[in-house]
């Protein structure tokens, strides 16, 4: 509903490139009220302090469709997204995102190359980047991750950004993926961002050291929250709507 309310005004900002931070900052306040609106508790747990004029590279475990709301409700600034292109293809919200953020298909070569591109432009335009390195949502979601993609890596160290890790151990608990089916059930929410990891002097010989530091450092989180995993019918202290939490 939040999004519905504010679909015809996105529409007509996105006409106009230099509108299009506008635009962003309506998707946040849809999800920020969207995420209110069930009332689940959401702690951000900052293990840093960004610096609003560096620009970052955001690499989340990938569980749920609430990933992106998600995002856009925690980190500020103008973000870009770079997701599958069947989002750009979802009723109404899919003429936004096409516009907005970048789409690839990663079973083609030359999608790929131009999702690449794009990002590289993102960047040099001063915009951060949010990008899923599993690619797709595993079975396993918000368990076992699936091996990463060389994709944001290799722009991290190309561009010599700091990479920024974020997990988000139960979002496929209140909005799983069932195959095209939204099903959307109570439980707490929380996210981790965590340090970001320096990239200068890196070349592309340290990549898979860097993917793989990355990974650990997620799936280390996920594996500590899935041990310990309580919902609202355990022993979960409840807290007030939305809270947030900087460390």
């Amino acid at each position: 509903m939040p999004f519905v309310v504010t679909y015809p005004l996105q529409v007509f900002l996105i006409r106009k490139p230099q509108w299009y931070k506008h635009v962003h900052n309506i998707n946040r306040l849809w999800s920020h009220i969207f995420l209110r609106m069930f009332l689940a508790p959401l702690i951000v747990e900052w293990r840093t302090k960004l610096n609003p004029k560096q620009r970052y590279i955001f690499t989340p475990n990938h569980s749920s469709y609430l990933d992106i709301p998600m995002m856009l409700r925690a980190i500020p600034g103008f973000l870009n997204f770079v997701g599958k292109s069947s989002l750009a293809k979802v009723p109404l919200w899919g003429k936004v995102y096409d516009k907005l953020y970048i789409s690839v298909d990663r079973k083609s070569a030359i999608s790929s190359a131009k999702s690449y591109i794009k990002s590289v432009q993102s960047l040099e335009k001063g915009r951060s980047l949010v990008i899923f390195p599993e690619g797709t949502i595993p079975t396993t979601a918000g368990e076992q991750m699936l091996p990463f993609k060389d994709g944001p890596f290799k722009l991290a160290i190309e561009k010599q950004l700091p990479l920024v890790p974020v997990t988000m151990p139960y979002n496929q608990h209140f909005m799983p993926d069932l195959d095209g089916k939204l099903k959307i059930r109570w439980h707490p929410l929380k996210m981790i961002v965590h340090e970001p990891i320096d990239t200068t002097g890196l070349t592309l010989n340290d990549l898979p050291v860097l993917k793989e530091k990355v990974f650990q450092i997620i799936q280390t989180e996920l594996t500590k929250h899935t041990s310990t995993h309580v919902n609202r019918y355990s022993d979960y202290q409840e807290i007030s709507a939305l809270s947030q939490v900087g460390v």
